[in-house]
C-alpha cells in the first residue's frame, strides 16, 4: 500500500516553474473536456505544438493519458484525441460524519470503484482508526499490485471543529472533546503509510462538484451541502476559495436573528444557520412521533411516511438558505447558488423548489440575481471530494 517510489511528472522533472504549470494546465482541460487533439490543447492552452507534443508524450508514457481511436481529419494525418487513463491514479477518500464514517476508492476521472461506510450515533476516535485500519483493505482489494502502487494518497473531509456541536449532535461532551486534540495526519499516515490530504467537509463536498458536477459551467457559486450539519464552500472564478484557515464558506455559522450588532458580543448565546437548516432538526422531529430514524441515513431512501414534517422541515430550511444565499451574494456578487445534500433526489428537488419561491418573494434590490440549482452528486459528494484532494493536489 506503500505511493510507489517513482516520481510522477508533477513530483519530479516538472516540479516546478512553468514546466508544472503547463502539466496541470493540460492534465485539467483534457479532464473537462473528456478528450483532446494535440492541436486543440495547444490552442486552448497558447502553448507551442512542439510543448504539448513533449509533454503528452511524457504523460503518456506514465499512463497518466492514453490515445482514443483516431478521426479522419478533412486535410492531412488524422486526428488523435487524448484522454485521461482512469487506471493512471487512484486515490482514497475518508469522510468523517457527524453520523458515519465512509471510505470511497476513485480512479483518475473520478469513477467509484469501491466504498465502505459505518454509521453511528456519534463519532469517536476509537471507531475512526478502527474503521479505517480495517476499510483500507476491504477497498482496495480488487486493484492489483501495480493498481496499488498508483494509489496517491489519502485525502480526510472532516467538519470544522467538530468538537464544537456535541449538544446537536447528542454525543458526550468528553468524547467529542477527543477530537481536538487528534492528529488526523500523522495518526491516518502512520496507520495507512499513505500521505495525508485535509479539507473541511463541505470544501471537498464542492470541490467534486466543480470538478464532476457543475453541468452549468457556473464560475462563481456557492455551494450549501445538507447534512446532519448545514455546511458549504464557494467557487470564484472556477476555482475553490478555502480561504486562509480552510474554512471559507462555513454557512452554518452564519448568525441568524441578531436584534442588534452590539448582540454579536454578547453573552447570550446566538442562533446560527446550523441550528435552522440542518438534517439533524428533522432527525429530532422524527424522533419525538416515535418513527426509526434510521431510515434518514439509509443511501436509497426514499423518505416516505412522514411528509407532513418533512413539508414542515423544508419550509423552515428554506428560510435559512435564502438569508444565507442573499447574505452572500450581496458581498460576492455570485452566479448561482447549488444546493446538494445527503438527502433524496426528489427532496433535494423540492427544497431548491422552495428555496427559488421564497427567494423570488425577498427584497433584493442592489443584488444581482441569483440562479439555483441541484447539486449533481449527492450524499457522495463529501466522500468524492475527499477522495479528489490528492488528485488534486498532485495532478490539477
Amino acid at each position: 500500500m506503500k505511493p510507489t517510489a517513482k516520481k510522477t511528472l508533477s513530483q519530479g522533472r516538472s516540479q516546478s516553474g512553468l514546466r508544472d504549470h503547463n502539466v496541470r494546465q493540460i492534465l485539467s482541460l483534457i479532464r473537462t473536456q473528456g478528450q483532446l487533439p494535440k492541436a486543440e490543447i495547444a490552442k486552448n492552452l497558447g502553448l507551442s505544438a512542439q510543448a504539448v507534443t513533449v509533454i503528452t508524450t511524457e504523460l503518456e508514457e506514465e499512463g497518466l493519458i492514453i490515445k482514443q481511436r483516431s478521426q479522419k481529419g478533412k486535410v492531412g494525418k488524422p486526428i488523435v484525441p487524448l484522454s485521461i487513463n482512469p487506471d493512471g491514479a487512484f486515490a482514497i477518500g475518508l469522510k468523517v460524519d457527524r453520523r458515519n464514517f465512509e471510505l470511497t476508492l476513485i480512479d483518475f476521472v473520478g469513477n467509484v470503484r469501491a466504498s465502505l461506510s459505518e454509521n453511528f450515533a456519534y463519532p469517536t476516535v476509537g471507531a475512526l482508526l478502527a474503521f479505517v485500519k480495517r476499510g483500507i483493505k476491504a477497498i482496495s482489494v480488487s486493484l492489483s499490485a501495480e493498481s496499488k502502487n498508483r494509489i496517491k494518497g489519502l485525502g480526510i473531509a472532516t467538519p470544522y471543529q467538530i468538537w464544537n456541536w456535541a449538544e446537536e449532535a447528542g454525543a458526550p461532551q468528553d468524547v467529542m472533546h477527543q477530537w481536538q486534540n487528534f492528529d488526523f495526519e500523522n495518526q491516518l499516515s502512520a496507520l495507512t503509510h499513505l500521505p495525508i490530504y485535509i479539507s473541511n467537509d463541505d470544501t471537498a463536498a464542492c470541490s467534486a462538484e466543480l470538478c464532476f458536477g457543475n453541468t452549468q459551467q457556473y464560475q462563481h457559486f456557492l455551494y450549501m451541502f445538507i447534512g446532519p450539519f448545514i455546511g458549504g464552500g464557494l467557487v470564484l472564478n472556477q476555482k475553490i476559495f478555502s480561504g486562509k484557515s480552510g474554512n471559507a464558506a462555513a454557512i452554518g455559522s452564519i448568525p441568524l436573528g441578531l436584534s442588534s450588532v452590539a448582540s454579536l458580543s454578547s453573552s447570550a448565546p446566538n442562533r446560527q444557520l446550523i441550528n435552522q437548516s440542518s438534517l439533524f432538526l428533522l432527525e429530532n422531529r422524527l424522533k419525538t412521533q416515535g418513527i426509526d430514524t434510521r431510515i434518514l441515513y439509509f443511501a436509497n431512501s426514499q423518505w416516505q411516511g412522514f411528509d407532513d414534517i418533512l413539508t414542515n422541515w423544508i419550509d423552515t430550511i428554506a428560510d435559512g438558505l435564502v438569508y444565507a444565499s442573499l447574505t452572500a451574494t450581496a458581498i460576492l456578487d455570485l452566479e448561482a447558488v447549488i444546493i446538494d445534500g445527503a438527502v433524496p433526489q426528489a427532496v433535494k428537488q423540492r427544497i431548491v423548489e422552495t428555496v427559488k419561491q421564497k427567494y423570488q418573494s425577498s427584497d433584493t434590490r442592489g443584488l444581482t440575481q441569483l440562479e439555483f440549482c441541484c447539486g449533481e452528486l449527492g450524499r457522495q459528494a463529501q466522500a468524492i471530494g475527499s477522495a479528489n484532494l490528492p488528485l488534486l493536489a498532485q495532478y490539477y
